[in-house]
């Protein structure tokens, strides 16, 4: 079970989630993982503004599959970012958006990822199965 800060570290980012958009800097909070069950990857963006342009950017994976969202330093550790940056947004996916794999980095581009077949012909936001012939 959580500890205090880390149920307070919780419950902060999910308020800053609902606020919705109050203005830039807006940071941008993505789990992935090599099925939609478990997230071993996470990755925290900010952006200053409107340029799409990435300003700041921590990622961190789990060394032993474990999910993320349930490990006890993960909202510590986005809380502490979003005060860092001075996130005035927040905004969070509630599910896994794929695989914490990169593409043109771990495999190559164009491909699908060979170590995450459950996301092989799967749309990442909707769940459904795409193209079955690719």
């Amino acid at each position: 079970m959580p500890d205090f800060k880390q149920k307070r570290a919780r419950d902060r980012i999910r308020k800053r989630v609902k606020q919705g958009f109050r203005g830039y800097p807006i940071v941008s909070i993505a789990f992935y993982g090599p099925d939609d069950a478990t997230a071993t990857k996470v990755v925290v963006a900010c952006m200053e503004d409107d340029t799409e342009n990435i300003a700041s950017m921590e990622r961190w994976s789990s060394t032993d599959g474990s999910d993320l969202r349930k490990a006890d330093d993960t909202a510590l550790r986005i809380d502490t970012l979003l005060k860092k940056w001075g996130a005035r947004s927040t905004v969070m996916v509630d599910a896994i958006i794929g695989c914490p794999h990169e593409e043109g980095i771990d495999y190559p581009e164009g491909e699908s990822c060979p170590q995450c077949l459950f996301w092989k012909n799967r749309d990442r936001w909707s769940g459904v199965f795409t193209d079955i012939m690719r």
